[in-house]
């Protein structure tokens, strides 16, 4: 089973991506911050992180990014980063002229449908 780790501030938000991927053979654990997540990670077989940006910081999910990116033990471990940071006056925060290590994007709120999609296809 695949284990998801969900980094989000959000407790329902967390929820409500347990409730979309277990009952689809997904596995849900959840860390609040990047750096309860980058524990996590370390700590546990994790095949998918799905990652806010805006938790204790307003770039906190873009660190986390970056640290598992310079780790050769963890940059293989594809990266969802879903946000609403679109949607708030930090948007203009957001680098969009450099490299995010992240291997997809949503912005919030997402479909059930369309985050089900996103996982498959990130998995393989």
């Amino acid at each position: 089973m695949p284990r998801i780790l969900v980094v989000d501030d959000d407790p329902d938000f967390v929820e409500w991506v347990r409730l979309v991927l277990e009952p689809n053979g997904y596995e849900v654990i959840a860390a609040g911050n990047s750096d309860e997540g980058l524990r996590q990670v370390r700590q546990q077989r994790v095949d998918l992180v799905i990652l806010d940006v805006i938790m204790s910081t307003v770039l906190d999910g873009l660190r986390m990014s970056q640290e598992m990116h310079n780790s050769a033990a963890e940059r293989h471990i594809p990266i969802l980063m879903v946000t609403s940071i679109a949607n708030t006056d930090y948007a203009a925060l957001f680098p969009t002229d450099e490299y995010i290590h992240i291997d997809g994007f949503m912005s919030k709120p997402i479909a059930p449908g369309a985050l089900l999609s996103r996982v498959k296809a990130l998995l393989g």
